[in-house]
């Protein structure tokens, strides 16, 4: 049986890359794009140039700041990046039709059966990366190989701007030198633990007996060593994208114990929440609340109304209702995250209420129009707008810039 041939596409630091189009004078110089610019803020991502001062993605902006106190730091702009993921995301579909994505930036494509049409894998990476650089203006590494696994280590390798293949039985010698850490599935505390053993390298954990591994790790030490090897049997799932969850929250730059100002952010997150699920023509039937006290105690609530909910109001209602008895149960303490959730989406069907007008939702469907046209503080709240003379608040920045999170597959953690 021939093996498949498994293309692991992923833009190099797309939003610094997309940055750099509209700001071509910061070309060479260190850059990070980050979710809030304040001492809660956390890089999304930054050039390579940042990178070699000890840089990284998750990293609290502080601290990228002290490593790197000469880059440029700018807020995400999630809304000039999304049309570039899209276009991004097309030109690889007009070569597969299984095409997995694994985030706004990158995807998974099973091209076996697209050879006859477009040449072998590496020549469909090839024209791949030059339409993603002639119609998108930013550049993508490629890594080929017979699986998932091995495909998005070798475009990690690649990187930047370049493309690497694996042949088929090559697998195992080409992981053996490299990182531990490099290997999906070896987060920090199996990488500590396999550390106590001597182990550095994919090699060294390759040489492990099996056995070995499944005494200290269980079921998860076979997997460990099969993936060791190379060895990676998940096929590439078209159309994974769907969320089965949708989120939004909001970090505040100072602990923020205003009630009016946090009913506004969670009024805002439902009308972004809101809009999210009418792009999918979905609805929800779990509506979650999240809320972080310092230093960092964390709580979350849900409720499961009777029918679905779709509608800003709607997600509100259910919402404000958790957020005020959570918070009352807290003493109305000061509030250092806020993040409002919905899960269990279906597809949409809403049935008009009793006496309820045919034009119910058309606000909603306005708002998010005119945001999706002029960005998202073209139309805001009273209540987030900053006292008069003070400086613009997390609540009137753009969301998904300072101090919003987004996230389509619901709370990180939670």
């Amino acid at each position: 049986m021939t093996a498949p041939t498994i293309l692991h596409v992923d833009l190099d630091a797309f939003f610094v890359s997309m940055e750099l189009l509209r700001r071509p004078e910061l070309r060479g110089l260190p850059v990070v794009v980050a979710g809030g610019l304040g001492p809660r803020g956390v890089v999304n991502t930054c050039s390579y140039e940042a990178r070699r001062f000890g840089v990284r993605s998750a990293m609290p902006v502080s601290q990228a700041r002290r490593l790197c106190p000469s880059a440029v730091f700018l807020e995400s702009d999630y809304s000039f990046y999304s049309p570039a993921s899209k276009q991004f995301h097309a030109i690889l579909r007009d070569f597969t039709p299984l095409v997995e994505p694994a985030g706004a930036d990158e995807a998974y494509l099973d091209v076996s059966g697209s050879e006859r049409l477009f040449g072998d894998g590496p020549a469909i990476a090839r024209s791949i990366r030059a339409r993603v650089a002639a119609e998108a203006g930013i550049t993508a590494s490629v890594g080929v190989a017979t699986n998932k696994l091995v495909a998005k280590v070798a475009s990690d390798a690649a990187k930047p701007d370049g493309l690497l293949v694996v042949a088929p039985g090559e697998e195992a010698a080409f992981l053996a030198p490299r990182p531990l850490r490099d290997l999906p599935m070896v987060g920090p505390k199996t990488a500590a633990v396999l550390a106590g053993l001597g182990v550095r390298s994919i090699g060294d954990l390759q040489r492990i007996p099996v056995h070995a591994l499944q005494a200290r790790f269980g079921r998860h030490g076979a997997e460990l060593h099969t993936r060791a090897m190379g060895i990676h049997d998940a096929t590439v799932l078209a159309g994974r994208a769907e969320a089965r969850s949708i989120s939004r929250e909001t970090t505040f730059d100072t602990d923020e114990q205003s009630e009016e100002r946090l009913l506004a952010v969670l009024r805002r997150q439902a009308e972004r929440v809101a809009a999210d699920l009418a792009r999918q023509e979905r609805s929800a039937r779990t509506v979650t609340l999240k809320l972080r006290f310092p230093p960092f105690e964390t709580l979350t609530r849900s409720w499961t109304p009777g029918p679905p909910v779709e509608l800003a109001e709607e997600i509100f209602a259910a919402a404000g209702g958790l957020f005020e008895r959570a918070w009352a149960e807290n003493a109305h303490r000061p509030v250092r995250l806020l993040g409002l959730g919905v899960a269990n989406l279906q597809e949409r069907a809403r049935q008009l209420k009793l006496g309820e007008p045919a034009s119910h939702g058309q606000l909603d469907r306005a708002v998010s129009s005119l945001r999706d046209r002029f960005g998202e503080t073209a139309v805001v709240r009273a209540a987030e707008l900053p006292a008069p003379g003070a400086t613009r608040s997390p609540l009137t920045a753009p969301l998904g810039g300072p101090h919003d999170q987004i996230d389509l597959e619901g709370f990180e953690g939670v």
